[in-house]
């Protein structure tokens, strides 16, 4: 079942990125996931809705009705509900069906999607609607000079996205609309480098990350990423969240415009309804949103590496709640500890977070040393894991994940160092993790294991004589796979080498005595 599941998976795939490929022509492809990923939406909500009005009568075909019937109640209650309202002469399914033929297709689909982010204007999901379709411009001359050819890219996405097998809604196309999206955005991180793949998290190190945070945790209020690019990391957590183990939903913060807009299409389209979710844009070290929500039980976090951002340069930011207990700010040219003491703040009492790090923070000196000193000295570092190079797209550097956790029971620093061999599998271009090495790092994590080579917990004293080192490679000992040389047994090989050259060295004499004979 599982292998027909697969299969089938991977011819969608293929699908998918034959039109994505095929079609784009001379736009640059990391452009191009616009137009591709929006029109997966756009189906995607359109028969999420139908599916919400038909409510499984059969009798009711909503794709055929006429707009007229729909009253002002009708369309109040879906929208109180859905958090927006399409119409049926507005479905992906009916401009599919013109699409190749309809001259306006382009000024169609603007108003369309204007009209479907308006409809949200005045009710609770504004904010989580508004600006959706911003980045899926129809009228952009990456689609063509002319409104001809516009229209003909735009028909060709649309025609073959309409031919797509999602099966039906209610059944599996959730799950499947979902991982298409996954499918799709890591594709375009792979291929474009560091431009798409600065914000994008691999779905295996986004599973590791979730699965540290959320460990032991039976439920959580709510789970929240400070950076959370296309909210892979989040949606990790979904099962969680369908098991009612995370209560009130969703959260996150993202400086990128874009990469917000396909944030919340992510989270519909994994189905996960505008009130479970809140996502913001903007920089979250100058203007952080959810003050009034933390603390947050769980969080997790990609934050990008070591950017610019202002630290000193506002004398503000030493007073703010955030960065004053450290009393020191993270370096301007290098903010991944202000993303890590913002986490910090975020955190409840009983939480735990998990944060991708840049290596280089865990033992330069400085003002990071500083800070290393404040987390280990109030024993917030649960632990620290090295990963193996190679997992992300557009960086080859081997990251850490730091835990923080504000309830720990004693006063040491697990150190684990998964950057083995046998913590992943090397493929063509990138190295994966596989589940059995994500089920046995949190394995390693959650029983505070001693394993030889891999895992050790230190105690804090330790680390301040060591000037607050958090380097995994300073307390585990590395595995000296070197050959073991026998010394006397190559002794005794030497012995016998140079017995057999004295012996060849005699017989050569022996014939040139006779030759010379």
């Amino acid at each position: 079942m599982a292998s027909k599941e697969n299969a089938e998976r991977k011819e969608l795939h293929r699908k998918i990125w034959a039109i994505a490929d095929d079609v784009r022509g001379a736009v640059d492809g990391w452009d191009f996931k616009q137009f591709v990923l929006g029109t997966l939406f756009y189906r995607f909500i359109s028969e999420n809705f139908t599916n919400f009005i038909e409510g499984g009568d059969e009798s009711v075909d909503y794709a055929n009705l006429s707009d007229d019937v729909i009253t002002p109640e009708i369309k109040d209650d879906a929208t109180r509900t859905k958090g927006y309202f399409i119409y049926p002469s507005q479905l992906f399914v009916n401009v599919a069906k013109n699409a190749n033929t309809n001259p306006n297709l382009n000024t169609d689909l603007a108003a369309i999607f204007s009209a479907i982010e308006s409809s949200a204007n005045g009710y609770a999901s504004e904010h989580d609607i508004k600006g959706l379709f911003a980045d899926f411009d129809t009228t952009s001359n990456r689609l063509g000079n002319t409104v001809e050819e516009k229209n003909r890219r735009l028909a060709a996405v649309i025609k073959g996205v309409e031919s797509l097998d999602f099966g039906k809604f209610e059944d599996n196309e959730i799950d499947l609309f979902g991982d298409a999206y996954e499918f799709l955005i890591s594709n375009y991180a792979a291929n474009a480098g560091k431009s798409g793949g600065e914000f994008f998290t691999p779905q295996n190190v986004s599973n590791l990350i979730a699965r540290l945070a959320m460990l032991g945790q039976s439920s959580v209020n709510k789970i929240y990423d400070p950076a959370c690019g296309s909210g892979s990391l989040l949606l990790q957590a979904k099962k969680q969240f369908d098991d009612h183990v995370i209560e009130d939903g969703f959260f996150g913060q993202e400086i990128n415009h874009t990469t917000y807009n396909l944030a919340r299409m992510n989270m519909f389209l994994h189905n996960i309804n505008y009130d479970k979710f809140d996502i913001s844009l903007g920089d979250t070290l100058i203007n952080p949103q959810y003050g009034d929500q933390k603390p947050f039980d769980a969080i997790v976090s990609n934050p990008p590496y070591s950017v610019n951002w202002v630290g000193s340069d506002d004398p503000t930011l030493i007073n703010d709640d955030r960065f004053a207990p450290a009393g020191v700010l993270a370096p301007k040219s290098k903010a991944d500890f202000a993303f890590v003491l913002h986490v910090l703040s975020y955190l409840s009492a009983r939480g735990r977070a998990a944060i991708v790090c840049f290596p280089g923070i865990f033992y330069r000196g400085g003002a990071e040393q500083k800070i290393r000193k404040y987390l280990v000295d109030n024993n917030f570092v649960e632990t620290v894991i090295s990963l193996p190079s190679n997992l992300f797209y557009g960086t080859s550097i081997a990251v850490n994940i730091l835990v923080l956790s504000k309830h720990k029971s004693d006063a040491t620093t697990q150190f684990i160092d998964a950057s083995g061999e046998d913590f992943f599998k090397k493929e063509t271009n990138n190295n994966v993790l596989l589940p059995e090495h994500i089920e046995r790092i949190v394995e390693i994590f959650g029983n505070k294991e001693e394993v030889q080579y891999v895992a050790t917990s230190v105690d804090n004293a330790k680390i301040a004589e060591n000037d607050y080192n958090l380097s995994v490679s300073s307390y585990v000992e590395a595995e000296d796979k070197r050959e073991v040389i026998d010394i006397n047994k190559l002794n005794a090989d030497v012995a016998e080498t140079v017995k057999r050259i004295d012996s060849l060295r005699a017989d050569i004499d022996e014939i040139i005595k006779e030759l010379e004979g």
